[in-house]
């Protein structure tokens, strides 16, 4: 039962991490905690349905399932990534300068905001990821079975996370969001486009999440315009676990969390794995507020 909860465990921890990455590049830029992110990481999972649902019906999953997978994410990267820079752009610039609080605020808002519309637009009832192709093939490690769709899954979480940080280390655009995150304003003064940065944050962490949504569709094989608020708090605590702000901290809080909570689910009960993260929250926030990677930063005078 080990292996067989760690190998879940380690498929959903994937998930996890490609959404606290979303929180955790926000923070490190903003010190916003954009609770909107889990609804991002929602509509990339409607949109995949939604357009798997359309290639079905133009009869290219049956001739080219992979494509129309392929197509599927890549369309819910770029209609999120759109999603993320539009409500940057409307909700929290011309709070910029506001109260930190304010921000805050907003982001709860503008979460409400698309569960509401998810909800009145596709309905309040759980979609159904559409059937096509062979069923995913079944391999067997000792007295645990991993299948294709979960090794599919580890292996694009894995790709995802080293790529981002191959653009955080050795671009330009990672030179930039690194000189913004550690001082906005010294950046702007350099000729950093501090604007175009934040915008590109927000792009590149709703384009992570449509991918995770898009791969716990598949996953599960059902949505509903809900999944967002517990998904957005998992990957949270994920990234409080890992050290909120760092950017590899996320990843390791996002893999441990999926394994504590498949662990948890096979030697506890499946009905408490939501609670199992909650737990972890608390107890990171009681005993090592910066995480396990995070530094502790000394108090300004």
């Amino acid at each position: 039962m080990f292996v067989q909860q760690l190998v879940n465990g380690v498929t959903l921890g994937g998930v996890y991490a490609l959404v606290a990455l979303g929180y955790t590049m926000v923070y490190g830029i903003l010190e916003l905690i954009n609770f909107a992110h889990g609804e991002i990481y929602m509509l990339g999972a409607y949109i995949g349905i939604l357009s798997l649902a359309v290639f079905t019906a133009w009869g290219w999953t049956q001739s080219a399932p992979l494509w129309s997978v392929i197509a599927a994410v890549a369309l819910a990267a770029v209609y999120c990534s759109a999603v993320g820079a539009t409500v940057e752009r409307a909700a929290y610039r011309p709070l910029r300068r506001t109260h930190r609080l304010t921000p805050l605020i907003s982001a709860i808002g503008v979460s409400i905001l698309l569960q509401n519309v998810v909800m009145l637009t596709q309905g309040s009832s759980d979609k159904v990821f559409p059937a096509f192709g062979d069923p995913p093939t079944t391999y067997s490690v000792g007295n645990a079975t991993i299948t294709s769709l979960q090794l599919a899954i580890m292996g694009i979480s894995a790709g995802l996370m080293a790529g981002l940080q191959v653009v955080i280390r050795r671009t330009r655009l990672g030179l930039a969001m690194r000189a913004t995150a550690q001082d906005p304003k010294m950046a702007s003064l350099v000729g950093v486009p501090i604007d175009r940065v934040i915008t590109a944050t927000f792009v590149i962490g709703s384009a992570l999440a449509a991918v995770a949504g898009v791969m716990v569709a598949m996953y599960y094989g059902v949505v509903n315009f809900f999944i967002g608020y517990v998904a957005g708090i998992k990957a949270f605590t994920a990234a409080v676990l890992g050290g909120i702000g760092n950017i590899p901290g996320a990843m390791v809080g996002g893999v441990v969390l999926g394994i504590a909570e498949g662990l948890g689910a096979g030697y506890i009960s499946n009905e408490y794995k939501d609670v199992i993260a909650f737990v972890i929250l608390i107890l990171v926030l009681l005993v090592r507020p910066t995480g396990l990677m995070g530094e502790r930063i000394p108090e300004k005078v």
